[in-house]
């Protein structure tokens, strides 16, 4: 049996194509640059198989790579056959409306099923939760928001923080200092958002200081120009990501950047400028995904860039807690009552129901 290498956990996240890994992508995944692996619904087949490649990942180094995904709930959710169905944070929001101390038992039940389910398969993180208010603006955002009152997100966002901490999980608020008023997607384009640094103080950066004062595990900024405030898109800002994020709000979790491969990352230039300038404003990992081709260059390419706190603070992003076995899991009792209030909130209408009779909130 070949033992895992001991490296240290470097400042790069990479994809991998299918439900194993191929020879060449493991030699990737040995490089000292790395640090990390996200999955995507391509990498998912059944809890068995994802739990198998999440092990043949973390065997490869020590410490062990850390393995993340976009696992928020209703149309972004990425592991499907075998998971609970997780509703949209909208629904949440909608709840909140009405009954306050309902939501955020809610929030914090479908905090704590999705981490739960995620760490029995292997699973260090999701990059949860969606922190954008709902300007009614944002196609990209809508239902994954949990509404436009700040308080509200920050709420519910709190609960659900807290249910992923229960899980075994920490949490990931993007996207920082809010991606809710724009109407383009930056997956494609470069989006703006001309208001003041006064005006997002009142509205949108309202949850991101909350979730930092409350132990916030990490931040993920958005691909978004705010020409108020600097000139370059907040993930590779340094007023945004040292002055703010980390001066003012005193926040000291990591700091991933959204996909470099994305159309909103362009300004910076090709893919090796874009992660130095991303690392340089104050990202400790730099995301590439979906381009193999432009992770080998930007591995090939990229030089040390010394971050003194890098390994302390991915440290506290892995997962707490060995997995549990999958049917042991769900054999839970606590597990199964949190798992039957979530599931009837991703049915039609939930929003509309009040609970079921004998569940307490």
């Amino acid at each position: 049996m070949t033992l895992p290498l001991n490296l240290a956990r470097g400042p790069v996240m990479l994809d991998v194509a299918g439900l194993t890994l191929e020879p060449d992508e493991r030699q990737r995944l040995l490089h000292p640059q790395v640090g990390g692996v996200i999955l995507f619904r391509r990498n998912f087949e059944s809890v068995a198989q994802v739990r198998a490649l999440c092990a043949e990942i973390h065997a490869l180094r020590t410490p062990a790579l850390l393995l993340a995904v976009d696992h928020e709930g209703g149309r972004v959710q990425r592991f499907l056959a075998g998971f609970t169905r997780l509703p949209p944070m909208r629904v949440l929001g909608a709840i909140w409306q009405h009954d306050r101390a309902r939501a955020t038992v809610e929030a914090e039940n479908v905090g704590y099923v999705l981490a739960a389910e995620l760490r029995a398969c292997g699973l260090d993180l999701s990059f949860t939760p969606v922190l954008d208010l709902d300007w009614a603006r944002s196609a990209v955002i809508g239902d994954r928001s949990f509404g436009r009152d700040p308080e509200c997100v920050s709420d519910l966002a709190l609960g659900l923080q807290r249910g992923l901490n229960r899980g075994g999980m920490a949490s990931c608020g993007k996207h920082f200092p809010g991606h809710g008023w724009v109407e383009g997607d930056s997956h494609h384009v470069i989006p703006q958002d001309e208001r003041s640094l006064q005006q997002l103080r009142q509205d949108d950066l309202i949850p991101f200081a909350r979730l930092a004062a409350q132990g916030m595990g990490s931040v993920m900024p958005a691909h978004v120009v705010y020409p108020a405030v600097d000139s370059q898109p907040a993930g590779f800002s340094s007023v945004w990501l040292q002055q703010i994020l980390r001066g003012e709000f005193a926040f000291d979790g990591v700091i991933f950047s959204d996909d470099l491969c994305m159309e909103g990352a362009a300004q910076a230039g090709g893919i090796v400028a874009r992660a130095r300038a991303a690392l340089s404003a104050g990202c400790d990992m730099a995301l590439v995904c979906n381009r193999p081709d432009l992770a080998a260059s930007l591995l090939e390419e990229l030089s040390d860039s010394p971050n003194p706190e890098l390994a302390q603070r991915l440290a506290r992003m892995q997962g707490q807690g060995e997995p549990v076995e999958w049917q042991q899991l769900i054999a839970s009792e606590t597990f199964a009552a949190c798992q039957a209030q979530v599931a009837r909130l991703a049915l039609p209408d939930a929003a509309l129901r009040g609970p079921q009779v004998g569940e307490a909130y």
